[in-house]
């Protein structure tokens, strides 16, 4: 059987299991444009994926330009719960002054959650709470 390469409109020319970009990126963007992630510290990287998760809670909690058809309280309640976690467990590795504002942030959320539910959860049973403790 013959190896012919395959055109892929997205990765350009797959040829014995290598892909070949169909756009070449100039000579060092790609190195210029990414850190190594060794370089990257530890607080920057958890305070990076808790701002990742808040952001995404909040379109889903309705917080976003169109929330009639952003919102996903499901899906918001698995976010919020999953920053909560993050946040609780990070908190003595980032310090107060990063912890203190992701707190604030994901109460904010808990509040809107809160707000947005058409039956509210039981105060210490809404998303977060398990490791935030009641939030009203």
């Amino acid at each position: 059987m013959r190896n012919t390469p395959v055109e892929s409109p997205v990765e350009g020319t797959v040829e014995d299991g290598r892909v070949e970009p169909a756009v070449e990126a100039p000579e060092g963007v790609v190195e210029g444009a990414t850190r190594d992630i060794a370089e990257v510290p530890a607080v920057e990287i958890i305070t990076t994926a808790a701002v990742h998760l808040m952001s995404a809670a909040a379109v889903k909690v309705g917080l976003a330009d169109d929330p009639d058809e952003q919102i996903d309280l499901d899906e918001a309640r698995k976010l919020i719960n999953a920053l909560a976690g993050l946040i609780t467990a990070g908190a003595p590795e980032i310090s107060d002054m990063h912890a203190r504002s992701l707190r604030d942030g994901l109460r904010s959320l808990q509040l809107a959650f809160r707000e947005a539910s058409v039956i509210p959860d039981a105060i210490g049973q809404g998303p977060g709470e398990k490791w935030t403790g009641p939030v009203s």
